[in-house]
């Protein structure tokens, strides 16, 4: 299954089953169905995108530090929650200066 977030503003941004069920998990969104995200909620979401991603490199970091290595990504995870959720993040972005929502869903 794949998620495809839609606005009249950007693009579509498409994502795997696993990495937008997560998106939408992180902005408190019911995965399993269709969605929106008025202009009103756009600053919310992005903070709480960037709050996650933040609070995964600091997991991360902690996990190195306390096996005295370097942080790397675990093999299952090559490409960060930082990297999977920019493309989204910049449409939120865009959306946000066009005063539009973004749809999923429908």
């Amino acid at each position: 299954m794949l998620y495809r977030f839609k606005s009249k503003a950007t693009g579509d941004v498409v994502m795997l089953e696993p990495n937008g069920r997560q998106v939408l998990q992180i902005l408190g969104r019911d995965p399993d169905g269709p969605g929106i995200i008025m202009p009103e909620q756009i600053p919310a979401a992005i903070e709480a995108l960037r709050a996650a991603v933040e609070a995964e490199q600091a997991r991360r970091r902690e996990e190195a530090q306390a096996q005295g290595e370097e942080p790397t990504e675990p093999l299952e995870e090559r490409v960060p929650l930082r990297v999977r959720v920019a493309p989204f993040i910049e449409m939120l972005q865009h959306c946000q200066r066009e005063g539009c929502e973004v749809v999923w869903g429908v």
